[in-house]
């Protein structure tokens, strides 16, 4: 970095004198959500510019200017936001109050500091959307190991304890199981984090994991996609099915409880709700994410228009695309990295070669285990068959290991 924190700005050809009519989007974060966000844009004749930490990341490639910087800086973020028409994100990590500071320069945010403010911190989440009489596990704060024992006593064990900031794919939980295991969850997800950064939650015996994409524009218009059961490996999401096979009845109270959550936290543009379908038939909100979701990549083959570019028609104020599926099934299959090394990937070709697959690879330098790298989609007449179809080529594929 410089000495101040305004970003560098990596040249990507000369400026063009001439005046732009394109609508320019700024997008905070580079990854493969800002990736595949840029390239909707791109196609509904939109200008990216990309601020990110940085310089070597997926959207890098499609920007149209790259700024590298502290997503967190205030200064960094007017620039991005100087270069271009309103600002949006891939990620949920900045802090409300840099996007606050950023409001106050007349800047347009979507989805809106407030939105991020009420989501970031998920003990807050929860409250918020407990508050509102919306299903949630039952869920305490956590300042001390005290409160935790109490709240073992009060749920039963086992709790899940829960960083209340920056954790994501399995990061920053712990399940504990007995008391006795308290102590080492706690110094696990206390290590480097500031007092009070914990909460515990009742531990939910779900039959499956569910989650539903809901767009949602600036004029309030809402439009939700079907809802899908997703499958982790190792806590991190590895298989989106779609759409999950459950009674019309429960898809019907998932898709109230998803699009009441979107309109309660103001979220304007594509926005993830994950969700647990309890053994006795209950549908309760596990997290919300105020961006385009893994969960929702399926889209992009599956939907008449993809959670990415309704994430665009809605911050940019346009009408919202349909919502409805192209095919009678949807299988995503996640691309996680198994090892540490260079990303190279000798067996894409194989993959490409596999009839009715759709294969997405982020471009990211480095694999290392659990890292997303990319995904598969495939569609068909059932589940079964576009399963098949996706981990046919996805089992070719294997980042960093020479085959």
């Amino acid at each position: 970095m410089q000495e101040t924190d305004a970003p560098i700005v990596l040249d990507k050809g000369s400026e063009d004198p001439a005046p732009r009519v394109s609508p320019r989007l700024g997008i905070i974060g580079g990854g493969q959500l800002a990736k595949m966000t840029a390239m909707a844009g791109i196609r509904l004749g939109c200008e990216v510019v990309v601020l990110e930490r940085e310089g070597q990341c997926p959207a890098a490639s499609l920007a149209s200017q790259m700024l590298v910087g502290d997503w967190n800086s205030v200064e960094a973020l007017t620039d991005l936001a100087a270069r271009v028409d309103l600002v949006t994100l891939e990620n949920e990590f900045i802090d409300a109050e840099s996007l606050e500071a950023l409001e106050a320069t007349g800047a347009l945010l979507l989805p809106a500091a407030r939105t991020l403010r009420l989501i970031q911190d998920k003990l807050k989440q929860k409250q918020v959307l407990a508050e509102a009489g919306l299903p949630v596990p039952r869920f305490r704060d956590a300042p001390d190991k005290e409160a935790v024992r109490a709240a073992g006593e009060a749920f039963g064990w086992p709790l899940l304890l829960k960083a209340r900031r920056n954790a994501y794919d399995g990061k920053g939980n712990a399940t504990v199981a007995a008391p006795g295991e308290l102590d080492a969850a706690w110094d696990a997800l206390t290590r480097g984090r500031e007092k009070d950064a914990l909460y515990v939650e009742e531990f939910v015996p779900f039959e499956r994991e569910l989650a539903m994409m809901i767009t949602r524009g600036r004029d309030n218009a809402t439009v939700a996609y079907p809802l899908v059961e997703s499958i982790q490996r190792d806590h991190v999401c590895h298989i989106v099915k779609a759409p999950a096979t459950v009674p019309e009845a429960v898809a019907a109270e998932a898709t109230g409880i998803a699009s009441r959550a979107a309109e309660l936290v103001g979220c304007v543009g594509s926005m993830g709700v994950e969700m647990f379908l309890g053994g006795d038939g209950r549908v309760l909100i596990n997290e919300l994410a105020p961006r385009v979701h893994n969960s929702g990549h399926y889209t992009i083959e599956a939907c008449d228009c993809s959670q990415f570019e309704n994430h665009v028609r809605a911050v940019l104020g346009w009408p919202l695309g349909s919502t409805a599926m192209v095919a009678p099934a949807a299988v995503m299959i996640n691309l996680l990295g198994r090892v540490t090394a260079p990303a190279i990937a000798p067996g894409l070709a194989r993959a490409l070669a596999v009839p009715g697959a759709h294969v997405h690879v982020y471009g990211k330098a480095m694999t290392r285990p659990g890292r997303k790298m990319g995904h598969v989609t495939a569609l068909g007449a059932t589940p079964e068959e576009a399963f098949r179809t996706a981990q046919s080529a996805a089992d070719l594929i294997r980042f960093g290991e020479l085959q």
